[in-house]
């Protein structure tokens, strides 16, 4: 039997990275996946010539050159710029709150006057609290932008996600909203984002190049008490409860799922991301995969687009994970997994479900970049 310095339980950025760097340090590493695809949630399909995000969209932005370069020197990534919009009852908005956004809202038309405005709202939100601390999501929020913009654009749209009032989300999840006085529908603040050219499976076939993949395979029933017999070291970037066999409880989950169909027309919403802020709609937001990768007039050379809507749901068995819930509950029993995580010798828990904690793309990748010793 081949005997391998690493198992690699995932094929998703932590895990795909984290078998590139051992393999250019010379160890021999098996990557397996239970899915019957390589690349977890960054996946794409290819429908009607369109590279289709198939587990919602992933757009990849860094502040780190370091990150930027070694993607990119995996494949190239294009210039796309995030810049959602919001339909809240057929009217649009701008996403983050800008001064096209104040437009939309209040016909104001300089900083001063949608800075007067916003701190209007602001005084009599705090005004309302009378001298306490905001004591949930909504209270939160209407501190920050006040009301015309929360129940516009949060309220509703938050609710859709978490399942959950704002009344009864804990304040500490919106602490900080972006607010900017300019005309900027960028969305993310970093120096660098982009899509891998060809889609995201170019990235993650480029890291896997070379490296024994193995998919279809259920780690927990194939490799679980027998691993040390085939590998020296094991890198885990499941659910750090079901590594552990729940034996302290199950960790809460929120998850997406997709009805994603295909339009005989080249441009559906001439946008990748619209958000729908509204209870009028039961999903949260609608993605439009050819914007990823098609821009200007190139999306019309393509004559179908595909679109998915994406709803928010809470975890059920046999569903994917995505987010991990973080409330007192959850945060207190996941520090409790991670302490049985430095009991285990030769395992490396890696990635958003390993480590319980909800990580963009790009953190994932520095990450593992910023390991020494393979």
């Amino acid at each position: 039997m081949v005997h391998f310095d690493y198992l690699i339980v995932g094929s998703g950025l932590f895990g795909a990275t984290f078998a590139y760097r051992a393999t250019q340090a010379g160890k021999k590493c098996l990557v397996i996946d239970k899915r019957a695809h390589l690349g977890g949630n960054v996946y794409c399909e290819n429908i009607e010539g369109i590279n289709v995000h198939k587990y919602g969209a992933h757009i990849f932005h860094t502040s780190n050159k370091q990150v930027w370069d070694f993607v990119n020197s995996i494949v190239e990534f294009n210039r796309y710029t995030n810049s959602p919009v919001a339909n809240y009852k057929g009217k649009l908005y701008n996403l983050p709150f800008n001064m096209n956004t104040f437009y939309q809202m209040w016909g104001v038309t300089t900083p001063a006057e949608a800075h007067a405005k916003i701190e209007e709202q602001k005084a009599e939100a705090i005004a309302a609290l009378k001298g306490r601390e905001p004591a949930n999501l909504e209270e939160q929020a209407l501190t920050l932008v006040g009301k015309d913009i929360f129940n516009t654009l949060i309220q509703q749209y938050t609710e859709k996600q978490w399942g959950r009032s704002c009344k009864d989300l804990p304040s500490f999840i919106i602490k900080r909203l972006p607010v900017r006085f300019v005309f900027d529908n960028n969305y993310f603040n970093d120096k660098y984002q982009g899509i891998p050219i060809g889609g995201y499976n170019k990235l993650i076939e480029g890291l896997l190049e070379g490296i024994e993949t193995r998919t279809g395979i259920n780690f927990f029933a194939e490799y679980k008490d027998n691993w040390r017999e085939i590998a020296d070291k094991l890198v885990y970037t499941g659910a750090i409860d079901e590594f552990f066999g729940y034996k302290l409880g199950k960790l809460d989950w929120r998850t997406v799922s997709f009805k994603t169909r295909i339009e005989n027309i080249p441009n559906f919403q001439g946008n990748a991301v619209v958000n729908y802020t509204s209870h009028e709609q039961p999903y949260t937001r609608i993605i439009e995969h050819k914007h990823f990768e098609m821009f200007g007039a190139d999306v019309y050379n393509v004559p179908k687009t595909v679109v998915s809507e994406e709803y928010s749901t809470e975890y059920k068995e046999g569903m994917e994970p995505y987010y991990p819930v973080n409330d007192e509950r959850n945060n207190k029993l996941a520090e409790e997994y991670r302490k049985l995580t430095a009991q285990e010798t030769n395992v490396i828990f890696g990635g958003r479900l390993a480590q319980y904690k909800y990580y963009d793309m790009a953190p994932i990748i520095e990450q593992v970049l910023n390991i020494e010793n393979f």
